[in-house]
């Protein structure tokens, strides 16, 4: 059954179809940043977090079922799933109690060095070499970094510092999660399954540590109510399983160099819908991140032929 579910039309370039779902996908994951700030002003970021999972793990385990993937086959992946669940609700934890004490903007840029901290790992545990190319990326990225840690405009309060460094440390976390799923079998399971491992070991990890973010309900609200459920109905349910969708039709590299537009439209929601100051600092800062992002996702020129070769003659 899940052979049938899996065997799409795969398409060998990128299509203005591809473009357009694209560009609401990055769309939404800037949005995100926004939708979670908004939440945690009814709700305690531990229980966002916690809600986030459970809603959308339900969600993804009943169209599971329908579409018939076999969730509970036996394929060798069970530790290297429970550990990416681990870090992923490490991720998520640090995200949500970020966004208390730092603005959305700084959170975005930080959040999004997790292609560097992969690009870092990959060249020493996987033996993916860093480039010449994939190198400056890397240190544009940084530089951009240091902006957003200096830039004092954009302080949302005295305890910035402590949200600046938990962002940083959830696209550590990121990271390492993609690490995980490069260096095990989980990359042979399908995305849901992998999705709800993340889902799942999140809802059990995150329980136990509510007590710790304090009351639950803060200013419940529509707006806050509402800002959850978009993040575990629309965000997780829907823009990640569509993300998937689209890895297994279009070419990875393609999709890939999409990922500079997720920061962009972090950080100009932010300063639309939140009114957050956009100082040039962190334009400056969101510019160095997008060019090393651009970079960091070149195609390597050993990549480019082995796709030429892929090529049907």
């Amino acid at each position: 059954m899940s052979s049938t579910v899996h065997a799409v039309e795969q398409r060998d370039s990128i299509d203005l179809p591809a473009v357009a779902i694209m560009l609401l996908l990055t769309l939404s994951w800037g949005v995100h940043g926004v939708a979670a700030k908004l939440g945690s002003s009814g709700y305690s970021p531990l229980f966002l977090s916690f809600a986030r999972s459970v809603i959308s793990g339900v969600i993804v385990l009943a169209w599971c079922r329908w579409r018939g993937i076999d969730l509970f086959r036996r394929d060798g992946t069970l530790r290297a799933g429970l550990l990416v669940g681990v870090l992923f609700s490490l991720e998520f934890v640090f995200i949500y109690v970020g966004l208390d004490y730092t603005s959305v903007a700084r959170n975005t840029l930080l959040l999004n060095t997790m292609p560097f901290f992969v690009l870092i790992a990959a060249h020493f545990m996987l033996g993916e070499r860093i480039t010449v190319v994939k190198f400056l990326g890397l240190l544009l990225a940084f530089a951009g970094v240091a902006l957003v840690l200096s830039d004092q405009l954009s302080l949302p309060g005295p305890g910035a510092w402590i949200g600046d460094l938990l962002s940083l440390g959830g696209g550590a976390l990121w990271a390492a999660t993609t690490i995980v799923i490069k260096s095990s079998r989980l990359t042979e399971v399908p995305p849901e399954k992998l999705l709800l491992y993340q889902l799942g070991v999140a809802s059990v990890v995150t329980l136990p540590l509510l007590p710790l973010g304090g009351p639950v309900l803060r200013e419940a609200s529509w707006l806050a109510t509402g800002a959850l459920a978009f993040q575990a109905l629309y965000i997780v349910c829907f823009t990640y399983i569509l993300w998937f969708w689209m890895i297994g039709r279009y070419p990875a590299a393609g999709l890939t160099s999409f990922t500079f537009l997720t920061p962009i439209f972090g950080v100009m929601c932010a300063a639309l819908l939140l009114s957050e100051p956009l100082t040039i600092r962190i334009v400056i800062a969101l510019l160095l991140v997008v060019a090393g992002l651009v970079l960091v996702n070149r195609p390597s020129q050993q990549s480019k032929r082995s796709q030429a070769d892929a090529q049907p003659s």
